[in-house]
């Protein structure tokens, strides 16, 4: 069996930044290191944080007294009345926010400051996509194009002439990005549309979509609850590729045993190691 990766996988800045600002603060000691909410979207690295002691807030669990804890905002970030609860709370706040949900979170605000209605296309109950919906509490929630052509006919009808705007998730694709954008358009044509895709995402999807000419299967290594790994799958299955998520080694299937080629590919928060591992794991298999 041959294994080919894609030219671009793993950690993008955002992650690694996060990563290594909670191993910072473990590090340093003295202190309870908590994060506000898994930091990343991966069970190897959450394991390894927690082994390292960081403990996971849940927001409808917070503890009432966090004097002289440190917290530190996961990557996808929280909204900005979380944070102020946090703070009355007596957290030490660390932003881990991804600097790129960060952009999005200020020019979300700045819109809704300014008389917009703003659409968001995303997972509804996805992390990032609640943390901007704090800083624009009367956005749109799309998560497809249908939603979004069906939440701007109602909008048209009760309000023609607002101003619209759209925001997306970082990790969604330029494709259904640009099919949601369209069918907002067909009833506000002067829509506009901020462009908020992280380019990390576009490469890692690129990556794999020439990868996917190369190989006759594909393994695309990562957490399940990655919103970026997920639509790693989609991809590879679009391009007719049969293909399978796995977190570990242990994940996967006995059947790619049958394909000669494989391509790895991996999100955005699948650290080296457990990439290597998978590699490892796949070269032995007969």
């Amino acid at each position: 069996m041959k294994v080919i990766r894609a030219k671009v996988l793993g950690f993008c800045m955002g992650v690694r930044r996060a990563v290594d600002m909670a191993e910072g603060e473990l590090r340093t000691g003295g202190r309870r290191v908590c994060t506000m909410g898994p930091l990343i979207h991966n069970p190897q690295v959450l394991e390894s944080l927690q082994s390292q002691g960081a403990e996971i807030l849940a927001e409808d669990n917070l503890p009432e007294n966090l004097a002289g804890v440190t917290v530190i905002i996961r990557a996808h970030g929280i909204s900005p009345i979380l944070e102020d609860e946090l703070k009355k709370r007596g957290a030490v706040i660390a932003d881990a926010t991804c600097p790129r949900v960060k952009a999005s979170q200020m020019k979300a605000q700045v819109l809704s400051r300014d008389g917009y209605i703003l659409f968001l296309a995303g997972e509804k109950r996805h992390g990032e996509v609640i943390g901007i919906q704090g800083y624009a509490p009367d956005c749109i929630v799309a998560a497809n194009p249908d939603e979004a052509a069906a939440a701007a006919e109602a909008l048209f009808h009760s309000n023609p002439g607002v101003k619209t705007a759209l925001i997306g998730q970082t990790t969604i694709s330029a494709e259904e990005y640009t099919r949601i954008g369209e069918g907002i358009k067909k009833f506000f044509p002067g829509l506009e549309i901020i462009n908020t895709i992280c380019g990390a995402t576009n490469e890692r999807q690129d990556a794999l979509r020439e990868l996917c000419g190369e190989v006759d299967a594909v393994i695309v290594a990562g957490g399940r609850s990655s919103a970026n790994t997920r639509r790693l799958l989609s991809i590879a299955c679009e391009q007719g590729k049969p293909a399978w998520l796995v977190e570990s080694p242990e994940e996967i299937p006995a059947e790619i045993a049958a394909y000669n080629t494989i391509g790895l590919c991996a999100g955005a928060s699948t650290p080296d190691e457990t990439i290597g591992a998978i590699e490892k794991a796949l070269l032995v298999m007969d």
